[in-house]
């Protein structure tokens, strides 16, 4: 088992900046590929970013492309997502989820965390 623990969501102004963090833990050796997906409200779950767990390689959805940054510290066995540039439609619970590969689609994915809100104010 993977255990996964969000943090870092909160209100934050159009224009404005978060970071999220996700820790990993147990049978981490299992873990491949990183991810962070999104829901807003009535819609889909649906892929933001990922990140290889020791190559670095990262993919990341159109819609965040130059405004949000995934990175991993793998001492702390922590992954991260740093949103600038904020905006409204990025209102969402956030989740960040572990694969044994690196993909887009949430089938791909095992385990997943708790979710962390994130609401962009316009």
């Amino acid at each position: 088992q993977v255990q996964l623990v969000e943090s870092g969501g909160g209100l934050v102004q159009a224009g404005g900046s978060l970071r999220l963090s996700c820790a990993a833990s147990g049978r981490t050796f299992k873990i491949y590929g990183m991810g962070w997906f999104r829901q807003a409200p009535g819609k889909e779950r649906e892929f933001v970013a990922g990140i290889h767990w020791s190559g670095g390689t990262t993919i990341y959805a159109d819609s965040v492309k130059g405004r949000f940054t995934i990175s991993r510290d793998n001492a702390k066995n922590t992954f991260y997502l740093q949103m600038n540039s904020l905006k409204a439609e990025d209102t969402a619970v956030y989740y960040c989820a572990s694969s044994a590969l690196l993909g887009t689609s949430v089938p791909q994915y095992d385990y997943w965390g708790q979710g962390t809100q994130v609401t962009v104010s316009s």
